[in-house]
């Protein structure tokens, strides 16, 4: 995706760490009218797979899969990090290492938003070596849901998350794959 490759060169910024910061546009500072965009363009991927269910995890998945999920006219669920008063009932979890933040957590669905006869297309900002679409998948399979694929705005190409879980035969499309970054220089190079 152009428009993301552009927001990417002109405004996010690298650092050590393999960090890749575009909090300015994509998860923390939203920018609506891009996001827009962001779902259109997944809608375009996956619109002849008649998905009901967008899952993502919190927090920084919100507002792209809120976005996914306008295009599909379907509902968003969120995988929660910890388990609060207002989640009733029987849920699915399974614990999830966060790269970001170097914690495990254990992500959280009420088992009445996700159910066997759902088909699912989840959706996340970043993917890197994987974890969070790892642990949103299982919570699928533990549902007996159907995994349509996932999608990610910015996949690290480098971490080789993305290679194995296509090599898995997980449909995986991301709109802008990161081939290596210099936090020295900011140089950004995107894998064709």
């Amino acid at each position: 995706m152009d428009l993301l490759k552009k927001k990417i060169l002109e405004e996010g910024q690298v650092y050590e760490g393999n960090i890749l910061k575009v909090d300015c546009f994509l998860n923390h500072q939203i920018d609506c009218a891009f996001l827009r965009e962001v779902g259109k363009e997944f809608h375009r991927l996956y619109k002849n797979e008649d998905i009901n269910k967008i899952l993502t995890i919190e927090s920084s998945g919100i507002a792209i899969g809120a976005m996914v999920a306008q295009e599909f006219g379907c509902p968003l669920v969120f995988a929660k990090k910890t388990k609060t008063k207002n989640i009733a009932g029987d849920v699915y979890t399974t614990p999830v290492e966060s790269f970001t933040h170097g914690t495990t957590y254990d992500i959280i669905v009420s088992k009445k938003f996700l159910n066997p006869g759902d088909k699912v297309l989840i959706v996340d900002d970043f993917l890197a070596i994987g974890n969070a679409l790892k642990g949103l998948i299982h919570l699928v399979e533990q549902s007996g849901a159907t995994l349509v694929g996932c999608g990610t705005v910015i996949e690290k190409g480098y971490q080789h998350g993305g290679d194995d879980l296509r090599a898995q035969g997980i449909r995986v499309e991301s709109l802008a794959i990161v081939e290596s970054m210099d936090a020295k220089t900011g140089e950004v190079v995107f894998r064709d």
